[in-house]
């Protein structure tokens, strides 16, 4: 890593802002570490030199005028699930080879706007349908962390597995990524660096290539806490092309880092502490609520009763808002077509051979749950069941709780091709079992990395807060990131 590429954000701003070097020298350096990593680590499917060098000039120049945006010069990498104009965008999904949109979502343009480099489009789970980075098109990103005295090849999470892999690996300055059930989080648990999930609405979904569009949000991972609030800053927007998209005024979330925790009352749910939960998470867990606690935060303990059914509900209405998003992938206009004797014969031909197996088998699931007969017993049921979470957390905040604190994992990163989880599916989506909540209730979510395991890997901790409240957060979880230090990888790649 050169000393370039290990700055954070916000000291590379800094430094650009002084001239100490310039955009495109900083885009140099990332584009060298890519080159020289990249075939290890997998973590980007297409990468863009020459646009990022032109990018880098362009920022050199508004630099040099005084007209410097808030991320001017800063090179970031861009989870494949985004639009970019004219650049691979495929949901690293066979079934959309070869397609470059014609237009940009409205978060990585927000990104353009504010000065920011693109460096290319980032390995994700298939449609971000995954827990490890193991169902892509593009083959498995490995995650840079590796198990103290063992060359055992890790995953770094899922579904946003390159961007944490990247932002861990400092082969970009921090990461766009999405949070459908914990893609943002989990990843970011597993490669020791932040992410967060923001208030459902706060970021545009616009030209974000849906799966479950009720619980589909944009969020960055970054190295540190400060990244991450920069990120998001430029990231959130109103959005007249997302419905979804809430008319409020972006906060600088900056601001609140550094901030007092006096006064603050942090929740913890009984509920999560779960049947076989490892004693390292539990003692994570204390930990966290110590350096809370000394920090000047009230501890309080609560209930969220619903949490146990969270996962169930989860894995029905994910799916089936799948099984609607995904019926336009068909051959038709854009993306693999494989001929047929007929339309219909193309159509089952090309969705046969352009879904990869995780994908066929949420689409299945969700086609079931919301045909004819069993709509009324699964799919209404589990909205049913979402209302109850939502309710349970709007009682906690409602009686003066202003964030949960929680682990953000049920263990550290696993190995690849983990022969328990590879044959028994509900193995791995437990994975998830402490961050759908989140996406069920529209709350923001954070994690941030608090310690190591007796392995030597990272784990972390999650902050829950009220909707719109992303500052008490990044407030909350500085503190915890003053209390645990920073971690990174042990350069091997």
């Amino acid at each position: 890593m050169s000393e370039l590429t290990s700055l954070t954000i916000a000291e590379a701003r800094a430094r650009l802002q002084a001239k100490e070097f310039s955009a495109l020298e900083l885009t140099e350096a990332y584009i060298s570490a890519i080159e020289a990593a990249n075939d290890k680590i997998n973590a980007y499917v297409t990468v863009t030199p020459d646009k990022a060098r032109e990018m880098a000039k362009a920022s050199d120049e508004r630099i040099a005028a005084g007209k410097a945006g808030a991320l001017e010069g800063i090179p970031l990498g861009i989870k494949d699930l985004f639009a970019t104009r004219d650049v691979h965008t495929q949901a690293c999904s066979h079934i959309l080879d070869g397609f470059q949109p014609k237009y940009e979502s409205t978060v990585t343009g927000n990104l353009w706007d504010d000065g920011a480099v693109m460096l290319g489009k980032l390995n994700m789970d298939e449609f971000a349908m995954g827990s490890s980075n193991e169902t892509s098109h593009y083959g498995n990103v490995i995650n840079p962390w590796r198990e103290t005295g063992s060359n055992r090849q890790i995953v770094p999470g899922g579904s946003s597995g390159g961007s944490a892999a990247a932002v861990a690996a400092h082969l970009c300055a921090g990461a766009t990524a999405t949070d459908t059930g914990g893609s943002i989080r989990q990843p970011a648990a597993f490669t020791g660096t932040v992410g967060i999930k923001p208030t459902y609405g706060r970021c545009s979904r616009w030209g974000i290539v849906a799966f479950a569009s009720s619980l589909d949000q944009a969020g960055p991972i970054a190295r540190d806490v400060r990244d991450a609030a920069i990120l998001l800053k430029s990231m959130a927007s109103t959005d007249a092309k997302d419905t979804t998209s809430v008319d409020l005024p972006v906060p600088d979330y900056e601001a609140a880092i550094g901030q007092s925790l006096k006064g603050l009352r942090i929740g913890i749910p009984k509920e999560y502490r779960v049947d076989g939960m490892p004693e390292e998470i539990e003692a994570l867990w204390q930990k966290g609520i110590a350096w809370l606690k000394d920090a000047g935060a009230e501890i309080v303990d609560i209930s969220l009763p619903h949490t146990k059914y969270a996962l169930p509900a989860y894995y029905i209405v994910a799916p089936a808002e799948a099984s609607s998003n995904l019926a336009r992938y068909d051959g038709v206009r854009y993306g693999l077509r494989v001929d047929g004797k007929d339309i219909v014969d193309m159509y089952e031909k090309t969705r046969a051979e352009g879904f990869g197996k995780e994908v066929k088998r949420r689409i299945m699931i969700g086609t079931y749950v919301l045909s004819a007969g069993y709509y009324d017993a699964y799919y209404l049921r589990a909205q049913k069941v979402r209302t109850l979470i939502k309710r349970d957390f709007e009682q906690v905040f409602d009686a003066g709780v202003d964030a949960i604190l929680t682990p953000a994992t049920p263990s550290s990163a696993f190995g690849i091709a983990d022969e328990t989880l590879a044959a028994d599916p509900v193995a791995m989506y437990l994975n998830d079992i402490f961050t759908v909540t989140v996406n069920m209730a529209g709350l923001p979510g954070l994690s941030v990395p608090a310690g190591l395991d007796r392995k030597g890997l990272p784990l972390g901790l999650q902050l829950i807060g009220k909707p719109f409240e992303e500052e008490t957060l990044f407030r909350t979880a500085h503190a915890i990131e003053q209390a645990a230090g920073k971690f990174t990888p042990e350069k091997w790649w």
